[in-house]
């Protein structure tokens, strides 16, 4: 999935986006109650023992991750957002923890009995080099028989059913979606305005 945000911005577009107020605004639907349903799903098929070690890697404001530690395990969050592990700092307890960390990077080895990738939030670097990093990371990081489950785009199914163009508008912000795929990548293009702003 490829995009940018705003050109005026330094670094890569996902260093920015999801940092951004606009992207809280688009999927302030995708809440609390979502994220604790699909993961009562998950749990039970996973039925992780008491006092499994967690790390819930690009955890965003930490909406799955509060959630997994209110069941009892140990759990991390990591993001790349300073803002995003501002915000969910303020939820750390005895059981959650969280650190601002790029997953192409080390962070810990043989270390958790499960790691969740949420959110269809990998497969955004253009380098294939770096998606194949953070995979090695993954695996590092997980104990022996540790798990790792990545929420993630059922390519068959996007390619049929993907919807080329729509509006949502979201708090007085009327926000144009397309999509289209190119070399392999589900490119999503968002534009909107904000106080005579223009933003792509």
């Amino acid at each position: 999935m490829v995009s940018k945000y705003d050109p005026e911005m330094n670094g890569p577009w996902y260093a920015s986006w999801f940092d951004s107020p606009y992207y809280e605004i688009l999927y302030s639907d995708r809440n609390e109650e979502e994220a604790e349903a699909f993961l009562h799903r998950l749990l039970k098929v996973l039925d992780p023992p008491k006092g499994s070690i967690m790390l819930d890697l690009a955890c965003g404001k930490g909406r799955y991750t509060r959630f997994l530690a209110s069941k009892g395990y140990y759990v991390v969050g990591t993001d790349l957002s300073a803002n995003n592990i501002r915000s969910a700092r303020k939820y750390e307890n005895d059981h959650l923890s969280f650190f601002q960390h790029d997953m192409r990077m080390p962070f810990r080895v043989n270390y958790f009995d499960y790691i969740f990738n949420f959110f269809t939030s990998f497969g955004y670097f253009e380098d294939e080099e770096d998606n194949l990093e953070v995979l090695s990371h993954v695996h590092k990081g997980l104990k022996k028989s540790g798990i790792f489950v990545l929420d993630y785009l059922n390519a068959a199914w996007v390619r049929k059913n993907l919807v080329p163009s729509n509006t949502k508008v979201v708090k007085g912000i009327s926000f144009q979606l397309d999509r289209h795929i190119e070399n392999d990548f589900v490119v999503k293009n968002i534009h909107f305005s904000v106080e005579g702003r223009n933003f792509t």
